[in-house]
């Protein structure tokens, strides 16, 4: 039956097909470049992924102020107590009271700083309840929970070693003039050994030096972790420039916090009982300045180096570089004669330790937030793999899939 709509026009005949005869033409696969029939193109160019609509690929971790001031104290009480603890064995009395002073004042105040970034003081106590070796954050709990079981009696030792003592006609203070006469008598030198306190603090002060050389064993193992888990902490995480520093990192905040701690040192130490500052100083700087370069350098051939050299971070990485350097120029050749030079040494160690660990925490807060700082290094380990930077292009399997990765690395194409 006929459309009575067709009746009004003229019947057509059958329709021919260009180039003659009845064969099907495959349909055109773009994407393996295979042009056939017409030589259709893509009206659609390959794309070329950035972010999706000008959004950061991945989420800036909510951390603030309180998390660098922790990266630097953490360093700062670490090294300290590895200075008491050989001022310590090797009997420098002025040394060991500053670093140990020093070692108790950077743990509260880290430990202040941890708590308020939590938001509340209980859930540094919930950290406590498990112990989970595959994350940094529960190791690194623990590795500070022991530091200060170590840093905060003898920092309280220290403490009550200050306080003046009053010459009473109690018990305790009888014996500690006989043990003074018993020392003048042996040939020690006169207050080389202190009468003993009466009352409360008497018997603190006796507690605490019963325990006064396991604490400084535990503070000094613990020191070398405590000064290098936050760098693991940082490296852990998905934000770009510091995942990509996970294999230079704990070397700069090693050589920051030795830095750190000796300079703290040389501003409170006579210059005569300061040697040993002065040499770890040296040391702990060149191994900064080395360790900072190499990430630089590691950083810029992978593409997450920029942050690192523009803005805030870049300001305060050139103002790292030249406070360590000056620190390094006056301690090896003024420090030893002068109080002033060994002072403003010290003040730049000090500094630049400061401005190394808020420089890596803003760099790494920056690459967070471009794009192109996570789809870089993405595209580069593609690449590596055998592939190209582009999703719709590359080598593929028989059924159109991108294969896997050999155990070389390479893609591994199977029919």
């Amino acid at each position: 039956m006929t459309n009575p709509l067709d009746s009004y026009r003229d019947p057509e005949g059958p329709r021919r097909r260009r180039g003659g005869g009845d064969k099907r033409r495959r349909p055109t696969d773009w994407l393996n470049d295979r042009r056939e029939g017409r030589g259709e193109r893509a009206l659609v160019p390959d794309v070329e992924f950035d972010s999706y609509y000008g959004h950061n690929v991945v989420k800036p971790v909510p951390w603030e102020a309180p998390i660098p001031i922790y990266l630097f104290t953490g360093g700062l009480a670490a090294g300290s107590q590895l200075l008491a603890a050989g001022a310590y064995v090797t009997g420098n009395a002025p040394l060991r009271r500053v670093t140990r002073l020093t070692s108790g004042v950077a743990t509260a105040v880290s430990g202040a700083a941890l708590v308020v970034d939590l938001g509340r003081p209980e859930r540094f106590y919930n950290m406590l309840r498990v112990a989970k070796l595959s994350s940094p954050m529960s190791v690194g709990t623990w590795i500070f929970s022991a530091f200060a079981g170590g840093a905060v009696p003898l920092a309280g030792l220290e403490t009550l070693r200050l306080l003046p003592r009053k010459n009473s006609g109690s018990l305790a203070s009888l014996m500690g003039r006989a043990e003074e006469a018993a020392a003048r008598v042996g040939g020690v030198r006169r207050g080389a050994v202190a009468p003993r306190r009466a009352g409360v603090l008497g018997f603190i002060e006796d507690a605490l030096e019963l325990v006064e050389a396991p604490s400084a064993a535990l503070g000094a193992l613990a020191a070398g972790p405590l000064a290098t888990y936050t760098a693991v902490l940082l490296s852990n995480t998905a934000t770009p420039t510091w995942a990509e520093s996970r294999h230079h990192l704990p070397f700069v905040f090693a050589g920051s916090a030795s830095a750190a701690a000796s300079g703290n040192a040389m501003v409170w130490t006579p210059v005569a009982h300061a040697g040993p500052a002065r040499a770890l100083a040296l040391i702990g700087s060149s191994v900064d300045l080395v360790a900072l370069n190499r990430l630089e350098k590691h950083l810029d051939a992978h593409g997450v180096g920029e942050p690192l050299h523009h803005g805030t971070a870049g300001k305060l990485n050139k103002a790292s570089l030249a406070l360590n350097v000056a620190g390094f120029v006056g301690t090896a050749l003024f420090a030893r004669r002068s109080r002033v030079a060994s002072v403003l040494s010290g003040a730049c160690f000090v500094a630049g330790s400061v401005c190394t660990r808020f420089a890596v925490f803003e760099a790494g807060m920056e690459s967070a937030k471009d794009p192109k700082y996570t789809m870089a290094p993405q595209r580069r380990r593609l690449d590596e793999r055998g592939g190209t930077g582009n999703i719709t292009t590359g080598p593929r399997t028989a059924d159109g899939r991108r294969p896997l990765p050999g155990p070389d690395g390479h893609p591994v194409l199977r029919d």
